[in-house]
């Protein structure tokens, strides 16, 4: 597990949230789920709760107009917000959302699209650091990217963030490449998957929680209101896909 008190590394997952029109419902299913309490963000345009867990921040969750449906977006730890977004639009991305100060000036964020169509953002940490407990049951432990365009999403995150490529040995019938920080550090990877035949956005950022218990998780899910998929063995631990009731698609792990 890891509790966190200074801002990421540059290139690091670090802050997540999501946008629902179902604020209320979704807002009791995670809470159901992963244990979580709410702080609701008085200052905010739209209602906007910071995910609690053992008192510490690891996600939020605000009520948006349609259309949602984005998923989890996932934030990476950046220095300089505004000199990141433009290294995004000059490797062939594109700005959803220029930077802007956040949480009365807790942090500098911008939202942007790959240059493979997924959606991510930037998180420059000032007095809010991201997710303050990660790699522990009820908070975030990873994200990958799928895609079916592997190649080109490569060389826009190397452009953008500086990561290095390393195969994956433990799954080489997968079209896996981990990202690495410059210092070596896996923040995560890159899937190259079938390009989907329906409207669903071909590629996109997938988010992973850590949990004890998978099945029971899974099958607290269903009960919920939302779905997932048959928990399965992998070699990274038990996952399952999971669908809160507002749509939103997510995994979760039980590791060894």
């Amino acid at each position: 597990m890891s509790h966190l008190t200074s801002a990421q590394p540059d290139g690091t997952p670090t802050w997540i949230d999501l946008r629902v029109t179902e604020y209320d419902r979704t807002l009791e299913f995670y809470g159901g789920l992963f244990g979580w309490e709410y702080a609701e963000e008085p200052a905010h345009s739209e209602r906007s709760a910071t995910c609690l867990l053992h008192g510490k921040p690891v996600a939020a969750i605000t009520q948006a107009p349609p259309p949602t449906g984005f998923g989890w977006t996932m934030y990476i730890a950046t220095a300089d917000c505004d000199g990141t977004a433009k290294r995004i639009t000059e490797a062939g991305g594109t700005l959803l959302e220029e930077p802007v100060d956040v949480m009365a000036d807790g942090a500098r964020v911008a939202v942007a699209e790959d240059s493979v169509g997924a959606r991510f953002g930037l998180w420059q940490a000032r007095t809010r650091i991201g997710c303050e407990i990660v790699n522990e049951p009820g908070s975030l432990v990873r994200n990958d990217l799928l895609t079916p365009a592997p190649g080109p999403a490569r060389a826009f995150y190397s452009a953008v963030f500086g990561y290095t490529l390393d195969l994956n040995d433990v799954m080489p019938e997968a079209d896996f490449t981990f990202l690495r920080r410059p210092d070596g550090h896996e923040i995560g990877g890159i899937f190259g998957i079938p390009k989907p035949s329906t409207s669903t956005p071909a590629s996109a950022w997938a988010t992973t929680f850590e949990v004890a218990d998978t099945d029971a998780v899974a099958q607290q899910a269903t009960a919920s209101g939302g779905t997932s998929t048959t928990p399965e063995d992998i070699p990274y631990g038990r996952i399952a896909t999971v669908t809160d009731p507002d749509g939103n698609e997510f995994s979760v792990i039980t590791r060894p």
